[in-house]
């Protein structure tokens, strides 16, 4: 029973999590663009910054900006927040049912550190508060200076990217770095944009001047969601890809996935500012070489085609590192049903799945879960020799 109601849990979590998550990033997207479209107009009213016409779904929009507000509070006005809240909520629950539910097949791998689920799960709640009062930090100490703050932040994040690959499986390790700068995003919203906002509010409410440093400061942390928004969704997705997180130096492509979302959310945001295309093409060469560096996988086999490998051996390793998970009757706690309904209890179950398992257990270390069993480095290699070896009959 605790095995179907994580199932669905995840399940729902997981779709809630793409609805609402869907929701921010759209309006993250369209408010930048919108910013960065602002033209000025002949005898636009004082006080607007800017202003632009829009045509979407058979209507034609003119949307204006204010420097720092209107001269009176509108009689309705819409706030943009709970999407970021609820990205957030929905993706802590799926951390808790997915890696603290299952901590030691998702969150711990013994060959990096053995730890007991209580430590990991403390670890990551503290770096995901801790992660949260540093980047603060470091943005009060910055204030505008562009440049400094953003290698200071880059650098923040690639140093934590380096501490949970020696904390944490390789799995566990990058959703954390996910889950890192969601979290710094979601704060952005709840303690630092929206409360600036309510005070500009309150501000014109009592007919005083609003003080447009608190909407700079707002301002600055929306672009800062911005620019983070693709990494942190490719962080979102590189459970699927063991060449991300089983790469030996992974926090390296951390700081590769950075670069490369970074340089392509620039392109597009300075596409969107009315920018010559042709300015920002240094921007892709150089994005395919992050990307191209990114996957590339060094795999921990060291034995080579000729290598000779019985059938029983190859057998007895999937036995002892696969079968607990990958059976019709699973022994391994944290599933009823195989995964992926892929079965490898014999030699034709393992012909069948060869590819999936070289590509999981052999060049990457993505396989057996947490590497539970202690799979080692000598036993990868056999069994892609004998892969490598059946391919060929």
């Amino acid at each position: 029973m605790d095995n179907f109601i994580a199932d669905w849990l995840n399940l729902m979590l997981r779709w809630a999590h793409m609805v609402v998550g869907i929701g921010w990033i759209g309006t993250s997207f369209y408010f930048i663009g919108l910013d960065l479209g602002l033209r000025k107009e002949k005898g636009q009213p004082r006080g607007v910054h800017g202003a632009t016409w829009q045509v979407h779904g058979g209507g034609f929009y003119h949307v204006r900006k204010f420097t720092v507000a209107p001269p009176q509070l509108p009689e309705h006005l819409h706030w943009f927040r709970w999407e970021a809240y609820l990205t957030w909520v929905t993706g802590f629950g799926l951390l808790c049912v997915q890696y603290y539910w299952n901590a030691r097949a998702y969150l711990i791998d013994p060959t990096v550190l053995d730890i007991t689920p209580a430590m990991a799960i403390a670890i990551s709640v503290a770096t995901l508060v801790l992660g949260w009062f540093l980047y603060d930090l470091i943005c009060r100490l910055f204030g505008g200076n562009t440049v400094p703050l953003a290698i200071t932040v880059f650098a923040m994040i690639v140093a934590a990217s380096w501490g949970l690959t020696h904390v944490f499986s390789g799995r566990g390790a990058f959703i954390h770095v996910g889950a890192l700068v969601g979290t710094i995003m979601a704060a952005n919203v709840f303690l630092v944009i929206i409360p600036n906002q309510k005070k500009m509010v309150g501000q014109l409410i009592e007919g005083k001047e609003p003080d447009a440093r608190l909407g700079a400061i707002g301002k600055q942390r929306s672009l800062h969601n911005n620019y983070l928004t693709l990494p942190v969704l490719l962080m979102m997705v590189s459970q699927h890809y063991p060449m991300l997180f089983s790469h030996p130096h992974s926090w390296l492509v951390v700081a590769l996935i950075l670069i490369t979302g970074g340089l392509v959310r620039h392109l597009i945001n300075r596409a969107d500012a009315g920018d010559d295309f042709k300015k920002y093409t240094w921007a892709a060469p150089v994005a395919a070489i992050a990307l191209a560096s990114a996957i590339t996988v060094t795999a921990p086999q060291t034995a080579t085609s000729s290598t000779q490998v019985a059938d029983a051996d190859a057998l007895k390793i999937v036995s002892h590192h696969c079968a607990s998970c990958h059976a019709r009757k699973p022994k391994h706690p944290g599933f009823a049903d195989a995964p992926n309904n892929i079965r490898l209890e014999n030699l034709n179950d393992l012909r069948q799945y060869a590819h999936l398992v070289r590509v999981q257990a052999v060049q990457s270390n993505a396989m057996p879960l947490g590497n539970e069993t202690r799979m080692t480095n000598d036993e990868r290699a056999a069994l892609g020799a004998w892969l490598q070896a059946n391919a060929r009959r």
